[in-house]
């Protein structure tokens, strides 16, 4: 009996530190959509970092945290980062989206174009993704910098192509897919069954590095098709 007590005890300290890593320091997301392609891709194993921007409500992965308004030791995010979120309408569901309006910017798409306080954001071809175009695109950062990261548009005259301006509400956030033309983000209304403005309780983390990446259309029981199936020069990379 104190065997097997020993183990129990073992066992729950065990799970008990990982719960606490989890919810303090970082944990691990698989990326289950297209829309941040070709930053992330379907199948990819993301770490995302907790401490970056504080704990809110949400920081649990079990949903232990009590109840509570706010973030505790709340750091402000950076346009450009690429942020796992809970979904405002459904807390249940976890996104990723990078960040693109802060709290009090005007955000809006014409003809295919990002605007920002009614700056045209700019873009410039790099070539082709999966017969779409590919850009980098350069958000404004602090300081008069830019950050730069690569978008995948099919053209500029798709769905969410044209929209009104967001004025983004105060401690509220404005996310958007990479892939522009296959991302359900702030752009549509929670309303219609999209993201909306994102309050900054739902943050989670912010995405830094890739674990490992696998394409999910090879099952794991295709043991002759593994080889092909890990991608591995998208092991432990840099997620821009």
């Amino acid at each position: 009996m104190k065997l097997w007590t020993g183990e129990v005890k073992s066992i729950a300290l065990a799970l008990g530190l990982v719960l606490v890593v989890r919810t303090v320091v970082a944990e691990p997301y698989t990326v289950p959509s297209p829309s941040m392609v070709p930053t992330l891709l379907v199948g990819d194993e993301l770490i995302g970092a907790k401490f970056a921007y504080g704990y809110s409500k949400y920081s649990s992965p079990i949903g232990l945290m009590p109840d509570f308004a706010g973030r505790l030791f709340d750091r402000a995010p950076e346009r450009g980062d690429v942020v796992v979120f809970r979904l405002p309408r459904d807390p249940s569901q976890t996104y990723v989206k990078r960040l693109i309006g802060l709290p009090g910017d005007r955000i809006q798409m014409r003809q295919g174009r990002l605007y920002i306080n009614d700056t045209l954001v700019p873009r410039r071809q790099v070539g082709a993704y999966e017969g779409n175009t590919l850009y980098v695109e350069s958000l404004p950062a602090a300081g008069g910098d830019t950050r730069d990261h690569e978008i995948v548009e099919v053209s500029d005259s798709q769905a969410h192509d044209d929209t009104p301006v967001f004025v983004v509400p105060d401690r509220h956030y404005f996310m958007m897919g990479d892939n522009r033309d296959d991302s359900l983000d702030s752009r549509i209304a929670e309303a219609d069954g999209g993201v909306g403005f994102v309050p900054e309780e739902n943050l989670v983390a912010r995405a830094d590095r890739l674990l490992l990446s696998r394409d999910t259309k090879v099952g794991w029981g295709d043991i002759g098709q593994w080889p092909h199936a890990f991608r591995l020069a998208r092991f432990f990379g840099r997620i821009d």
